[in-house]
């Protein structure tokens, strides 16, 4: 563990695990700063649905990525890795030791690999698969994923519109699956990286995604989707807990289903983050409430 180089610490693993609560508690400790790295934080208008640190743990230690754009311009993996590897080097001019935390696989391993040098698929493509997803729904494009590509469709998260339907661009355009195209080697970075998996027992992390759930409804889910109405084809809300509130606005379901889609979609999600954290990268796994022995790893 012993290096001359920088060190970036990074906590993941699946939703609700308290990955948030870890990171500044680590930044803290090591008297740093947290780069968050989850794919729908960034956005300011998106904040209940996207269960992002409060004002008070904002106020604990400096956050990255937080609110730091807006909804009305999508942002990429590749934004991303090309903005926080230029932030880490302001960083570590001051810090030896960054925490990046985040839940968002791809958006992890850009910073932490690069990303993989994917073809860009023609619009007509893009838009074909859109108009299925807009009159069918999801399912018939996951059918069609499990179908010409059974690697990624076992570890992606399916319940993404936006990762299916980019998956399924590469496999309309080029004739080879999506995931033939994730093998690049690693792009070695000029700081050392440690990647810490926070897990629990299965039924207490369910239980803490439902209890999230509810929170999310009392502190006012339903209205920022409402307010989010008009940006609701972006690739940020055609996700868990905006997706099905978007459903029962439209009538298509009521509340009480929707809250109960939320519950479950939440939980497969949390089971293909781990999938994800298992299969990349050398994760090293523990209990969220183990801090003594996250802290003798560390030293």
């Amino acid at each position: 563990m012993k290096s001359n180089k920088k060190r970036l610490i990074v906590v993941v693993g699946p939703t609700a695990v308290g990955k948030t609560a870890m990171g500044i508690a680590l930044a803290k400790h090591f008297k740093t700063e947290v780069v968050s790295a989850d794919s729908r934080q960034f956005y300011k208008e998106m904040s209940i649905g996207t269960a992002k640190p409060d004002t008070t743990e904002l106020a604990t230690v400096k956050h990255h990525f937080i609110d730091s754009h807006t909804i009305e311009k999508e942002y990429s993996a590749g934004d991303f890795e090309r903005d926080a590897l230029s932030l880490l080097d302001t960083l570590f001019e001051k810090h030896d030791v960054v925490v990046m935390v985040g839940g968002s696989g791809l958006f992890v391993r850009a910073v932490c690999a690069g990303l993989d040098d994917l073809p860009k698929a023609p619009t007509v493509v893009r838009e074909r698969l859109n108009s299925v997803f807009e009159r069918e729904g999801l399912e018939p494009l996951q059918l069609r994923l499990k179908e010409v590509d059974p690697d990624y469709y076992s570890h992606a998260d399916i319940q993404n519109p936006q990762r299916v339907i980019r998956a399924l661009e590469v496999y309309e355009a080029t004739g080879k699956p999506f995931s033939s195209y994730r093998v690049r080697e690693i792009v070695e970075r000029p700081f050392e990286i440690v990647t810490i998996g926070l897990n629990m027992e299965r039924q207490k992390l369910y239980d803490r995604i439902n209890l999230r759930v509810d929170m999310m409804l009392e502190n006012g889910l339903v209205d920022e989707v409402r307010s989010l109405l008009p940006h609701r084809n972006k690739p940020a809300l055609l996700t868990v807990g905006y997706a099905e509130i978007f459903d029962f606005i439209d009538g298509k379901i009521t509340l009480e289903e929707a809250v109960s889609r939320i519950k479950q979609n939440s939980r497969r999600y949390a089971k293909r983050q781990i999938t994800w954290f298992k299969k990349y990268g050398d994760t090293v796994w523990f209990d969220s409430e183990d801090w003594k022995g996250i802290l003798s790893f560390l030293a």
